[in-house]
């Protein structure tokens, strides 16, 4: 597998994504949704997953030190952890700003728990 997850860009991927399933945490949001034809494929396909972060938690530096937060954590946690076939949406919530990287590291953990989206979940073995 690589070092990160493939990247989504598109619109239309994002809005997909949105239509899976959703969990709120304190310092984020994780949407998820398997790709289709994912079944046939899953052990080839990597994880995908999108970053957003809205104006209303701040101003472009503050969005931004968010943004870096959540790739930092999706580097770390998705590879090891995110079902393949499977898209990942985390939008960024004012209180990461606030949250401990540990505690942001708790906040993915148990909404990719709760979403079942997790390799752990799906009863898949880890790489």
């Amino acid at each position: 597998m690589p070092e990160r997850p493939e990247r989504l860009k598109k619109r239309s991927d994002f809005l997909r994504v949105a239509a899976g399933r959703k969990w709120a945490a304190p310092g984020l949001v994780l949407q998820a949704r398997a790709r289709e034809g994912g079944a046939a494929t899953s052990v080839t396909q990597t994880p995908r997953v999108g970053f957003t972060v809205s104006r209303r938690v701040g101003n472009a530096v503050e969005r931004n030190r968010v943004k870096r937060r959540l790739r930092a954590l999706a580097g770390e946690m998705l590879m090891a952890h995110a079902a393949p076939a499977t898209d990942y949406v985390l939008i960024g919530r004012r209180a990461a700003l606030a949250r401990s990287y540990a505690a942001l590291r708790q906040d993915l953990q148990r909404a990719m728990r709760r979403v079942g989206a997790s390799l752990d979940e799906v009863g898949q073995a880890k790489p």
